[in-house]
């Protein structure tokens, strides 16, 4: 009996050795990169989560980069990754979507945007909601949409101007959601007597935290905010289904017709999970990235003296100063361009690109195996010293000469290939036009945050606290200028 008991026991420990050394040695028809495989199941997910107050790139890849070299594996969530920081897998990766690679996000991901969401979908359904996206968000609806971006940052810059600090990151995500709110399902939400945009709120907290789905974590308070968010554009989308036949000019005259179509492959589900991320999206980055730029302004005088002159410039060109900003003048704001891209290419918003490989990949020879998540790292990219001199400083002037619209083996904040992020037009109207009334006719003083960490996604648990004041109002007052005169 003992002796049965002990070979049990020597059977199940035999199971359990053999079952962690393949995990930590995986399989391969090859030779795979060079790295560790963590923990069982759990991998190395809490190092990759670990936070960090730096603009470098992360501990977690530095450390395996300096160990490993540009291309090393490891496993996060479950599964095993491929994590890249070399520019060359990283352009072969973009250019193969569709062919030897196609978008994967962890089930994590698909759980928090729905399993419909647009980064989960492939071929020509993912084609049809990308130019469903442009007919709102392209450059030519951009154009009509210009007057509305510069009357509500004009109007949300007046407002804080009354006010004695407001919190950046805060008030130009109310700012955004509300444009974007209007524009996609006509929700006002200064008027509505439902808060929206407090579902995405415990929604973001939670994005990009341990996947443990336990009431009290931010990933379980993600998945309710979620549940919110999507209970919402439901009730509003039937709504609009009942009322009388009536244009409002916005997205969901767009999703209601093509669910009308005979033989439409637009799904209720689908065309859900599309306006959560869209909404979810824009307001988010854009906001993340504007409070930045803010910051870095501040904090660089020559840079916010530059961009101001540009915009002045623009405005003394005019026959009537007073004007609506044009197409034109939008399109000829050309150090603006170079402190949105240095801006993005600091922040990093997005830590990590994934996709899964389709079949079995020989690379510099190394093996990617088949079902494999790869992890595109644009921060690895943005910050080598090889490619940007002192890489960690805010320098707008290194773009000059360079194309600023384009994504590049060198630059990739707004993703490459064939999914190229699609609101990037629009992310780029935004900031510019914001940044535009801004410098024209505010300064700011940084009062107290702006400090960031990562988690790995950006945030700012500080928040970034000024005080705006409208320029005309200097006159016959003393303030601290940003330059540190008086």
């Amino acid at each position: 009996m003992w002796l049965g008991h002990v070979g049990a026991l020597a059977v199940v420990v035999g199971v359990v050795v053999c079952w962690i050394y393949r995990w930590r040695n995986p399989r391969c028809d090859g030779k795979l990169p060079p790295g560790s495989m963590g923990l069982p199941l759990l991998g190395e997910t809490l190092q990759f989560f670990t936070p960090n107050t730096s603009h470098d790139i992360s501990p977690f890849v530095k450390e395996r980069m300096k160990k490993y070299g540009p291309i090393f594996r490891t496993s996060l969530v479950g599964r095993p990754v491929i994590v890249s920081t070399d520019p060359d897998l990283n352009y072969f990766v973009f250019q193969q979507e569709g062919h030897l690679f196609q978008s994967w996000y962890p089930d994590t991901f698909t759980e928090i945007f729905g399993q419909q969401n647009v980064g989960s979908l492939h071929g020509f359904m993912y084609k049809y909601l990308k130019n469903m996206v442009l007919n709102l968000f392209g450059p030519v609806s951009l154009q009509k949409m210009l007057p509305e971006v510069e009357n509500t940052a004009c109007r949300r810059l007046q407002q804080w101007s009354c006010q004695d600090m407001i919190e950046v990151k805060e008030e130009t995500a109310n700012m955004i959601f509300h444009l974007t709110a209007k524009k996609l399902i006509s929700y006002d939400s200064e008027s509505s007597s439902e808060n929206l945009r407090k579902s995405f709120i415990s929604f973001i907290r939670g994005l990009i935290s341990f996947p443990l789905d336990i009431p009290g974590t931010a990933y379980h308070d993600c998945l309710q905010g979620r549940k919110k968010a999507m209970r919402k554009l439901k009730n509003l989308l039937q709504e609009r289904r009942t009322m009388p036949k009536k244009q409002q000019n916005d997205f969901f005259d767009y999703v209601l017709e093509e669910l009308q179509k005979e033989g439409t492959i637009l799904t209720e589900a689908i065309a859900l999970d599309l306006m959560f991320v869209l909404l979810f999206a824009s307001f988010e980055t854009t906001s993340l990235a504007l409070t930045l730029a803010m910051k870095f302004l501040s904090d660089n005088p020559m840079a916010l003296k530059r961009l101001t002159e540009e915009h002045e410039a623009i405005i003394r060109k005019r026959e009537d100063a007073d004007s609506a900003l044009t197409w034109k003048e939008y399109k000829s704001m050309t150090f603006t361009f170079q402190v949105i891209n240095e801006t993005v290419r600091l922040a990093n918003i997005v830590p990590g690109i994934f996709r899964k490989a389709l079949r079995q990949i020989q690379f510099k020879g190394y093996t990617i195996p088949a079902g494999w998540a790869v992890m595109v790292c644009p921060p690895a990219v943005h910050l080598n010293p090889a490619k940007y001199e002192d890489p960690l400083t805010f320098n707008p002037w290194r773009w000059e000469g360079m194309e600023v619209h384009v994504a590049s083996k060198q630059f990739m904040a707004f993703g490459g290939g064939m999914r190229f992020c699609v609101g990037t037009d629009f992310t780029k109207v935004q900031m510019a036009v914001f940044l535009h009334c801004l410098v024209t006719r505010y300064r700011w003083q940084a009062i107290k945050g702006g400090n960031t960490v990562r988690t790995p996604g950006l945030q700012f648990p500080d928040g970034f606290h000024i005080q705006i004041w409208e320029k005309e109002l200097q006159k016959g007052k003393i303030h601290v200028h940003l330059d540190g005169q008086t």
